[in-house]
């Protein structure tokens, strides 16, 4: 098991500024399992990413990643977490525009202490993984944006992660790119990879192999067609 929520709680602010968010969410994830989580703007779906990722904690609940409850252990300890077995991809790419697409794929390495060889090596994979062995050495400013979308999945498996999380990955794509990126996460699945996706677009989700909804903080199981 890689993931288990169990009445997940988040609420923002407090005494009469309170805003829950999220509301009694349990949730199961096994290793090699690949997961989309759909909801409208509002719903909750980014602030349970956050907590999936460590980006956030719970206010209530327990959360256990590959068998672990690390809500106590401290932000030096979640740091090491999201750089060694957690592999995020946005929306917005986050490329540094004055790095070469391979400095970009290594630089969790980098933070990683790993050494400069192995990093420029292990990021070099990572761009042929996702087919862009021919744009290693560019910049952000000479590729499509789907090309800096695959940049951006290829520094989160970099690190050779557990669990691979995308927050609508798609989002800010155009149809053609959008298909190339679902296909290297229907390979990096395919390969082994645990993946959870957060999107609003349906045709997206159906490409997960289970579809969970989010609405106004309460998550449930979707039923396919």
């Amino acid at each position: 098991m890689i993931i288990q929520l169990d009445h997940i709680e988040k609420t923002y602010g407090s005494g009469s500024n309170k805003v829950p968010v999220l509301h009694d969410v349990n949730m199961r994830v096994e290793e090699g399992e690949y997961i989309a989580i759909m909801g409208p703007s509002g719903s909750g779906k980014s602030t349970l990413m956050n907590i999936l990722g460590y980006l956030d904690t719970p206010t209530g609940g327990t959360y256990l990643f590959d068998g672990e409850d690390n809500a106590r252990a401290g932000d030096a300890r979640m740091a090491r977490i999201r750089n060694q077995k957690i592999g995020f991809v946005f929306q917005s790419f986050h490329l540094m525009q004055r790095r070469r697409a391979w400095e970009n794929v290594a630089l969790p390495l980098m933070y990683g202490n790993v050494r400069r060889k192995e990093r420029k090596q292990r990021a070099e994979e990572a761009l042929c993984q996702v087919g862009l062995e021919d744009r290693i050495s560019f910049y952000p400013n000479q590729l499509s944006g789907g090309q800096c979308q695959r940049v951006a999945i290829a520094r989160a498996i970099c690190t050779r992660p557990k669990l691979l999380l995308a927050d609508e990955p798609t989002g800010a794509l155009d149809s053609k790119a959008g298909q190339q990126i679902m296909d290297i996460f229907d390979e990096l699945h395919d390969q082994g990879m645990t993946i959870v996706m957060i999107t609003h677009e349906h045709a997206v989700a159906q490409r997960a192999r289970r579809m969970l909804y989010i609405y106004d903080g309460w998550l449930r199981e979707e039923e396919r067609a």
